[in-house]
């Protein structure tokens, strides 16, 4: 294993959170928050549910699977199964300077490793902050292949990381967990997404079922090549890995901080353009009739998502026109306006055959540092104007405020809990270095759980004692 490797996971293995800054901790519980509610808004999607269905109702037991009903089931599973929710609306956070989504990736194997050993809140905290922090780091070494998503790549290292240091192992051990995880990672494509192909999220759930399988594979004995990650980076899944850099600012640059939030329900890339179109909306007050057309110009990556047509809700993330279009029509472009009924609304699709977008090649330029996009919204009377901006709101550069990420998690967390359950658990989440075990979380999510339409999924479990340790089945 190469030296930089061995010393990041040296470090994760001894890091402390009494030693993390004050400012790390807090927006550590606010990622956990904002990943937590769109978990749970994601559980609702119908795949999504009946795969729920399927796997959780014959499972083991030892972990909370984050949706209705609270159904108990094997910490693999149940990390894959929250994961994949979490993928399925397109609103979870990401890396801001590289390509990936870590915490959707990291936390699903946090939750299900905490709960199953008994973990405190303190050492889940960690374990997210840490599994990110090696994603983050990897991610900033790592040429991907031009059409390959990063759900699946190098965040599952993050997660496998994650879980080794929840179950105690050494530096060695956190080391050979993450090579022993190198073989599971995946090549999802992108093209995925403009086709509506919601395999792509399993990819990303996938993350999750690593973190928990590989400690498991460590502690039975499992072994792997000591250049594992470098030669699948360099050669294999990646196209080059150049780790100079890795450990820079080790433990005083925490990457979870440079991230981005979402608060647009559709792929991070086309939100400066939704930004434009915000302002452009506020200006002119038109109704959908009286527009006569949107001309979008942005960079190379945002400019492919112009499919006008997309096929189901899933493609319809990645359409600029659709999103574009939503917005003028519901005055949104959350959850609840970019939703299965607007692929279908008339009024939407009309309206999407009037919205073009290209690349401006000096915006390209500009590309990943800035993410600027340039709009004209022409009216049928011949007014028009146009709003241009360097990158969205909701990056590093331009954060949202923290009572806007608290409202969201409050508005997608209401898909599984009652008004009283949403407020409890963003309360204890606040608190979360306090919790013994994540039985604090789990029996408030039961306790103030909303019912399911019909009889309960799968089988749930009793609260157990706290710090017992599950066993997995």
């Amino acid at each position: 294993m190469g030296q930089q490797i061995e010393a990041l996971a040296a470090f994760v293995a001894a890091a402390r959170w009494e030693h993390v800054p004050p400012h790390v901790r807090r927006h550590t519980k606010l990622v956990f928050l904002d990943t937590l509610g769109v978990i749970l808004a994601g559980a609702e999607r119908p795949e999504v549910r009946q795969l729920r269905q399927r796997l959780a109702a014959n499972g083991g037991t030892g972990a909370t699977v984050y949706a209705r009903g609270w159904p108990d089931c094997d910490a693999r599973t149940a990390a894959m199964l929250n994961g994949i929710a979490g993928r399925s609306i397109e609103l979870c956070e990401g890396l801001r300077l590289v390509s990936g989504q870590a915490a959707m990736q990291v936390l699903p194997a946090v939750l299900a490793v905490a709960e199953q050993a008994g973990s405190s809140g303190r050492d889940a905290l960690l374990a997210l902050l840490l599994g990110y922090d090696v994603a983050a780091r990897l991610a900033s070494c790592f040429s991907p292949r031009p059409l390959a998503h990063q759900n699946g790549q190098v965040s599952l290292l993050g997660a496998a990381a994650a879980g080794a240091r929840l179950r105690g192992l050494d530096a060695a051990g956190v080391g050979r967990a993450m090579r022993i995880a190198t073989t599971l990672l995946l090549t999802p494509s992108y093209t995925n997404a403009v086709a509506g192909a919601t395999t792509l999220n399993v990819a990303g759930g996938m993350s999750g079922f690593a973190g928990v399988l590989a400690p498991d594979l460590v502690l039975s004995g499992f072994e792997a090549q000591e250049n594992a990650i470098e030669q699948s980076l360099n050669e294999l899944t990646g196209a080059g890995f150049a780790p100079t850099g890795l450990l820079d600012e080790l433990g005083t640059r925490w990457h979870i901080t440079r991230n981005y939030f979402r608060l647009y329900a559709c792929c991070n890339p086309i939100h400066p353009a939704l930004d434009c179109l915000a302002h452009a909306l506020d200006e002119l007050q038109p109704k959908p009739e009286d527009i006569a057309r949107i001309e979008f110009a942005t960079y190379r990556f945002a400019s492919v998502m112009c499919n006008p047509d997309p096929p189901n809700f899933f493609a319809s993330k990645y359409s600029l026109p659709h999103a574009a279009a939503t917005m003028a029509v519901r005055g949104q472009a959350g959850h609840a306006a970019l939703d299965d009924s607007a692929v279908q609304d008339p009024v939407i699709t009309a309206l999407r055959h009037r919205v073009t977008v290209h690349e401006d090649p000096a915006m390209t330029a500009l590309a990943p540092r800035l993410r600027p996009a340039r709009i004209t919204l022409t009216l049928t009377d011949g007014r028009s104007v146009t709003h241009a901006t360097e990158s969205h709101r909701g990056d590093f550069n331009q954060p949202f405020a923290e009572a806007e990420l608290r409202n969201k998690f409050r508005e997608l967390s209401g898909a599984a809990l009652t008004p009283a359950g949403v407020a409890a658990v963003e309360h204890a989440v606040d608190r979360a270095e306090d919790w013994e075990t994540l039985d604090v979380l789990t029996e408030l999510c039961r306790r103030h759980g909303t019912p399911l339409p019909l009889a309960a999924e799968v089988k749930t479990r009793q609260p157990r004692g706290r710090g017992t340790e599950r066993a997995d089945s």
